[in-house]
């Protein structure tokens, strides 16, 4: 199995927000972006691995600016870590008023996807080589995020069996 660069698993998408996309007060529902965030961080999964991936846990995330409708809304996704079989993916959402240009960064959202084989069980990945001081600087923050989250599931499993 050949290890791949980020860049191998970069996507991106847009789509422009309509009003069934929007709330009452004109604004891209949340559940509709978390969707897409999904659904870039699959793509994205996807490229790097070759084989079926599947959502296993996405670290918070908070909607810092409102999408409106009409405006176009971009998802960029790359994977920043690889383990044995799972990998981090991050994705960075902004929404692009389409009449003067203008973005504004709406939301990030870290999600952790485990690929499958042809039975449906975990299997192993490519690893992931961060090339540009950026790529690197996340997947030392991706390190660090898989360290927390070890813990917190170690924790939550103690305490149930309590």
């Amino acid at each position: 199995m050949k290890d791949k660069t980020v860049s191998n698993s970069q996507i991106q998408m847009m789509e422009l927000v309509q009003p069934n996309d929007a709330n009452n007060l004109g604004n891209m529902l949340g559940g509709k972006v978390m969707h897409l965030i999904d659904i870039a961080a699959a793509m994205s999964g996807l490229r790097h691995c070759r084989k079926p991936v599947v959502t296993a846990s996405v670290d918070s995330l908070d909607f810092r600016y409102p999408i409106k409708l009409g405006n176009m809304i971009i998802l960029r996704a790359s994977v920043n870590y690889t383990h044995n079989t799972s990998m981090e993916i991050g994705v960075r959402v902004e929404s692009e008023n389409p009449l003067t240009g203008e973005r504004f960064h709406t939301s990030s959202a870290y999600l952790t996807f485990v690929a499958l084989d042809e039975n449906g069980k975990p299997t192993e990945i490519p690893k992931v080589i961060p090339e540009s001081e950026t790529e690197k600087r996340r997947y030392e923050a991706a390190v660090k995020r898989r360290e927390l989250r070890m813990k917190a599931r170690s924790e939550l499993n103690s305490e149930n069996v309590n």
